[in-house]
């Protein structure tokens, strides 16, 4: 405790120096690493347990020398994570963040601005008004949009949803569901490939489950005319079809939804279009891929998580809303004590009236920065470097004999079978846990890291090229380690 303004401007000292001397060793180690990577395994062998004895102390009571304690985040939390930046890192939609994007979610940390509220982020809230009209520009949003950034694309779906019952259901926010007329018949349409987050939505929404519909795929995409069916007859029962949730880039297989078409089906039938483009709305940046998202500039909403395929640290999510007089009627509340318009000004320029979250870091000075700094063009190159590794990897494995792609490329999501002919006899539940383990091996082994999932009732493996890094060679690696941990499985 200070005792005296000398006391505390010593302190102050003291702390400016602490962060000079011990940020400096930092980042070098910071540095270090990177330039490393390729010398690490990509994960952990250890198991949780093991893990877990190497944190177990009590509370502590004493402080240490900052030397000790960082060089045991060193060795203990560095050295046993698992590690994105990897080339040979292949497995969920995690980015290696962009250098400028780190050092300016670090300057984010010191200033400690909260987003909720202008009065207490009063140059961080512009930066945010700024990123989210760059992010409207880009889809093709009229100047009647507004947005927010949020913590991903889970709350990004949830909020957009929340405006689309708002727009649908007036009141629904301030008097319920139930004491809404018709909101207890409302119904959201799915595709099969949706993620989990949107049939969430529906729950927290107080609509239930059972009022997530899925509608027909083809070719592992939303049909139109199997959505254009459902909404006739879900009408026809005497529902309300209120919202639609098309994806952009699925999480199983990368795959687009046919957004134009849903688009044409939404505007005919005066229901709302959402889209979960948390992994690919960010393909509106290349002029070579935006063909993708074609059709996204008609949404009403859009769920995007710049924390994936813009490579910003997490957690960077964003929604957008077509109309945003429909975001602000979605958290419709009264908090004099946060929320109102200064004098000379027009609107509020609070954040937190169009999000669920008060506490709220200063997210967008990464995005901003990055933008800023690299440009839309270096964004562009890297999701077409990255859908490009994706497409060799496809051919690679299309002319091995013993591999087999699921599907066929969209962009940076692949998935596919290893079959040596060792296990061609084998039953299907045997194939499905030869492909469960060869997994489980290989990021065991730390050469490589990868995910699987379920197609058609079928495991497969999964990978998802998130580094710019990864090139030709690292594909070669990965499919020898894979042959070599089947020649151990198979006993061949």
């Amino acid at each position: 405790m200070f005792t005296t303004e000398t006391d505390a401007a010593a302190q102050l000292a003291a702390d400016a120096e602490a962060l000079r001397s011990t940020g400096h060793d930092l980042i070098d180690r910071m540095a270090d690493y990177l330039a490393g990577i390729e010398s690490r395994p990509v994960s952990t062998p250890l198991s949780p347990a093991e893990l877990e004895r190497r944190f177990d102390e009590p509370l502590p009571r004493e402080g240490r020398p900052a030397g000790e304690v960082w060089d045991e985040v060193w060795r203990d939390v560095v050295g046993n994570a698992i590690h994105f930046a990897h080339p040979m890192y292949m497995g969920h939609q995690i980015a290696p963040p962009l250098p400028h994007a780190v050092l300016a979610d670090t300057l984010a940390s010191l200033l400690n601005q909260s987003l909720a509220v202008w009065e207490m982020s009063p140059t961080g809230t512009l930066v945010e008004e700024r990123v989210v009209c760059w992010l409207a520009d880009a889809l093709g949003f009229p100047a009647s949009a507004a947005g927010t950034l949020v913590s991903g694309g889970s709350v990004a779906n949830l909020t957009g949803l929340l405006a689309a019952r708002e727009a649908r259901f007036p009141g629904c926010w301030t008097d319920g569901v139930a004491r809404t007329p018709d909101a207890e018949r409302a119904v959201l349409l799915v595709s099969e490939h949706s993620h989990y987050s949107v049939e969430r939505t529906a729950g927290l929404m107080g609509l239930g489950s059972h009022s997530v519909v899925g509608v027909g795929e083809r070719d592992g995409k939303m049909c139109p005319t199997e959505l254009e069916r459902a909404i006739d007859e879900l009408r026809g029962e005497g529902r309300i079809p209120f919202a639609v949730s098309a994806t952009a880039g699925a999480t199983a297989m990368g795959l687009f939804d046919p957004l134009d078409q849903i688009a044409d089906v939404c505007q005919r039938a005066g229901v709302w279009m959402h889209v979960d483009g948390a992994h690919g709305a960010s393909f509106v940046m290349s002029d070579t891929l935006r063909h993708l998202v074609h059709g996204i500039e008609r949404a009403d909403s859009v769920a995007w998580d710049p924390h994936k395929m813009l490579w910003m640290p997490m957690s960077t999510g964003a929604v957008l809303v077509r109309d945003g007089r429909h975001l602000e009627a979605a958290f419709r509340q009264k908090a004099p004590y946060l929320f109102h318009t200064r004098p000379g000004e027009d609107r509020c320029r609070d954040a937190g009236r169009m999000t669920l979250q008060c506490t709220r870091r200063f997210d967008a000075l990464k995005l901003w920065v990055a933008l800023r700094h690299y440009g839309t063009g270096h964004f562009a190159g890297l999701l077409e470097r990255t859908t490009a590794t994706a497409r060799s990897l496809q051919d690679k494995l299309a002319a091995a004999s013993d591999f087999e792609p699921m599907h066929a490329v969209e962009s940076n999501i692949l998935c596919f079978r290893h079959l040596p002919e060792s296990v061609r006899g084998w039953t299907d539940d045997e194939v499905d846990a030869f492909q469960a383990e060869l997994r489980a091996r290989l990021n065991a082994s730390g050469r490589g890291w990868i995910t699987t999932t379920v197609l058609n009732e079928r495991r497969v493996l999964r990978v998802t090229l998130m580094n710019p890094r990864t090139g030709d060679e690292h594909l070669d690696r990965l499919m020898e380690a894979l042959r070599e941990i089947g020649r151990e499985l198979a006993g061949t």
